[in-house]
């Protein structure tokens, strides 16, 4: 474990490390583009730079901290005058063919151009010639856009595609100032199931994402902590959405209440800095039209007459049978179990399996059971699959995913569920749940890691909270 000098303090680094490595992990920042912790040295930027302070009265010397290893009692200088102006000539140079749009630039508020721009350098271009012209909004595939005016060729995207994605979807041709980012030409990165983690890792506005794009800007937006329900890993993610201070009026008072982006969460025990493509696409997933009315039989009821009518049914069942949801958060689950556990014979069911295009599993973090908490569900209700004795006459049915048609003849059904589906007339009683967006809960992943979500928005006034309507429900235990 060698020791060395940042700044005249003395630093412990682990064998092996570079001077960035060692000197972020004590605290000292040192700027950077092209260097990514997951992700191979390239050494593009040079805005990393450095200086040695020489031994024995030699002189010192400079070079980039992302590619210099620790050695011991070297004395490392990361914000030095010499170090300071070298930070302005790169970025002066980086600039050159810079457009300088932040004003219609999707990064602007989170570009690290930006940021060092104004702490390392803060003065206009000293050039005097025109910029360098190059392709406006190249579509990279379905999902992301580039613009080559703005890339700095730091190749943190054809890293991820290599190192971590294995796609190999993206290559630099060219040299000098015609380098250009491109798509290979088998559409690998079309396919790619994580291409938009680019998006992230791209350290200025070249990597859009169309989704996104002219959608809001960053600073109008917070970000809340939650989970990925669309496959076992469960995810950490980011859910961003407007701030209620940056509320809409007039123009589309719709946007307060819908997800404008989501981003990884960091979180090294799940998914590290990445998520999938499906991930992203949450806001597809909780945003659709939504059920919102208890019903009897297809006929509209309020909440107080669709709980009475559904303790009624479970008092007179004789041999009731619930399929429990795997998409329950670990506090709905317990609460079932807690108040119906023993009055029903409970089978997890799947809400959600593998659609036809999506990829069904991978070795990175895509995992075969679409359902975020199938763990938490099984150890506590079984993992036997779902069944119907001789005799059921009740059926409770928590969630998405379960074939109507296979209901035993005659049973009478409570339904809960969160969306519009043609099941909810069918169903004796009916009453429509929150979802995760409007609640607070954790799930438990396939690896027994268990994550919390957060509420974002409040959930309509004829929709229940699945662990208070479980309590409701629970009297009629006492009635059978």
């Amino acid at each position: 474990m060698p020791e060395f000098f940042i700044n005249g303090q003395p630093v412990h680094a682990e064998k092996g490390q570079t001077v960035m490595q060692a000197a972020l992990a004590a605290g000292f920042f040192i700027p950077y583009f092209c260097w990514h912790p997951q992700l191979s040295v390239a050494g593009n930027c040079r805005v990393c730079v450095v200086e040695v302070e020489g031994e024995g009265g030699g002189g010192s010397w400079s070079d980039i901290a992302c590619n210099m290893p620790v050695s011991e009692g070297m004395r490392v200088l990361t914000d030095s005058e010499t170090v300071r102006e070298q930070r302005k000539q790169i970025l002066q140079f980086i600039l050159l063919n810079h457009p300088v749009d932040c004003g219609i630039c999707d990064k602007a508020g989170e570009c690290m151009l930006q940021d060092h721009h104004y702490t390392y350098n803060g003065e206009p271009s000293i050039s005097t010639v025109p910029k360098v012209r190059a392709t406006k909004y190249h579509q990279l595939s379905e999902r992301i856009v580039l613009d080559n005016e703005r890339c700095i060729v730091c190749s943190r995207c054809v890293r991820f595609t290599r190192e971590i994605s294995k796609s190999h979807g993206l290559a630099i041709q060219n040299r000098g100032d015609h380098s250009l980012v491109r798509a290979v030409e088998d559409g690998r990165f079309e396919s790619d199931p994580y291409s938009d983690n680019v998006v992230d890792i791209c350290p200025v506005g070249a990597l859009l994402s169309r989704q996104f794009l002219h959608k809001a800007r960053v600073w109008y937006l917070q970000a809340t902590p939650s989970v990925c329900p669309g496959c076992a890993r469960g995810c950490t993610v980011n859910l961003w959405h407007r701030k209620r201070e940056w509320k809409l009026n007039h123009l589309d008072p719709q946007q307060n209440t819908e997800i404008a982006r989501v981003t990884p969460l960091e979180n090294p025990a799940v998914n590290g800095p990445w998520i999938c493509n499906k991930g992203r696409d949450l806001a597809r997933v909780f945003g659709r039209p939504r059920a919102e009315q208890p019903m009897l039989k297809g006929r509209l009821a309020t909440l107080e007459e669709a709980a009475a009518a559904a303790r009624r049914l479970i008092g007179q069942a004789r041999a009731p049978v619930a399929l429990v949801s795997s998409w329950g958060s670990n506090e709905e689950l317990a609460a079932f179990k807690d108040a119906l556990g023993d009055r029903f014979s409970c089978f997890v069911k799947a809400d959600h399996q593998p659609a036809a295009d999506e990829v069904v599993h991978d070795e990175l973090l895509i995992r075969a059971d679409k359902n975020p908490n199938t763990a938490t569900a099984q150890q506590l209700f079984g993992s036997a699959p779902p069944a119907f004795a001789d005799g059921t006459d009740l059926v409770l049915v928590w969630g998405e995913g379960f074939d109507f048609s296979a209901l035993p003849r005659g049973a009478k059904v409570i339904f809960l569920g969160s969306y519009l589906a043609p099941e909810n007339g069918y169903a004796d009683v009916f009453v429509p749940l929150s979802i995760q967006t409007e609640r607070a809960g954790h799930y438990t992943n396939c690896d027994g890691h268990t994550s919390r979500f957060e509420r974002l928005f409040a959930k309509p006034p004829g929709v229940a909270d699945a662990e208070q309507l479980f309590a409701r429900l629970a009297v009629a235990a006492e009635v059978a």
